[in-house]
C-alpha cells in the first residue's frame, strides 16, 4: 500500500486552510444555507465555531452502515443534503461550515479502537480498532484547538456515553470512559492534518484494515443500523442478567 501523503505542516499559510476544496466545499448553496440556519447574528468567531459544532453534531445523523464513501458522497455539500454520515462525513461538513465563515479549519485522521463497538461492527471491522477516524482542527483566538462534532446526543444516550462538548477555548475529541467508567475510545495513531480529504489514499486503507465493511465493489459500506445495534445489545444483557438472576 502506498503511504500516507505528507500532513500540513504547522505553518501551513492561513490560504490553505480557508480554500474551497473538492470536499471542503464551502462555497456551495448547500453549506451556506447550512451555516446560515445554525449561526445566530452577530456572533463572534468562537460562537460561530460552537454553534456550528452542535449543529453538526446533533443535525447530521451519525451512522456508519451504509455511509456513502464516494467522492460526491464524501462532499460537504452532500452531507447536508443527505443528512446522516460518520467521522468523515461530518468533520468535512464542519470544516467546510467553518472555512465559510472565515474560520480556518483542517481535518485530522486517526486510528482508533472502539471498546464498546457491536458485535456486528465488530465482525465488520475485524475487531475493535476503526482506521481513519476523522475530527477537525480549528483556528481560534490565535491558537488551534481540536472538536469531534461525530456522536450525537441520541446516538451518545442509546451506547450510554456522554456527549463531547465543545466551547471553542478547549480540545473536544476524547471519548475515555462511558457513563459506567468503562473504557471507551483510545487514540491509537494520529496520522496528521490535512486541509482536504486525502481521498485516494483513505479509501485504499480502508478496504485494507476494513474489507468486511465493502460488501462489494462499490465505495459504500455494509448496511445496517447503529441505533439497531444498540437495541439488540441491550436486549441482550437483559437476556443474560435475567437467566444469571
Amino acid at each position: 500500500m502506498n503511504p500516507p501523503p505528507e500532513p500540513v505542516a504547522a505553518a501551513t499559510p492561513p490560504a490553505a486552510t480557508l480554500a474551497a476544496t473538492e470536499f471542503i466545499d464551502h462555497e456551495s448553496a448547500e453549506v451556506r444555507a447550512f451555516v446560515r440556519d445554525a449561526v445566530p447574528a452577530a456572533a463572534t468567531p468562537t460562537e460561530q465555531a460552537v454553534a456550528l459544532y452542535y449543529a453538526v453534531r446533533d443535525g447530521i445523523r451519525y451512522e456508519v452502515y451504509g455511509a456513502d464513501l464516494s467522492r460526491e458522497g464524501l462532499r460537504a455539500s452532500r452531507v447536508v443534503t443527505g443528512g446522516s454520515g460518520m467521522c468523515m462525513h461530518k468533520s468535512v461538513l464542519y470544516a467546510a461550515a467553518l472555512r465559510s465563515l472565515g474560520t480556518p479549519a483542517r481535518l485530522v485522521l486517526t486510528d482508533v479502537r472502539n471498546h464498546l463497538a457491536s458485535d456486528r461492527l465488530k465482525q465488520l471491522l475485524g475487531g475493535d480498532v476503526f482506521h481513519q477516524h476523522a475530527l477537525t482542527s480549528i483556528h481560534l483566538e490565535g491558537r488551534w484547538v481540536k472538536a469531534t462534532p461525530v456522536f450525537n446526543r441520541t446516538l451518545c444516550r442509546l451506547y450510554r456515553m456522554a456527549p463531547l462538548e465543545f466551547d471553542g477555548t478547549a480540545d473536544s475529541h476524547l471519548h475515555p470512559f462511558d457513563e459506567q467508567g468503562r473504557r471507551q475510545m483510545e487514540f491509537l495513531r494520529v496520522h496528521g492534518e490535512y486541509d482536504d480529504l486525502p481521498y485516494d489514499w483513505i479509501i485504499a486503507d480502508l478496504r485494507a484494515r476494513h474489507p468486511g465493511l465493502f460488501p462489494d465493489d462499490s465505495p459504500r459500506f455494509a448496511g445496517g443500523s447503529l441505533v439497531r445495534d444498540a437495541h439488540e445489545t441491550t436486549k441482550q444483557q437483559a437476556h443474560g442478567t435475567a437467566a444469571t438472576a
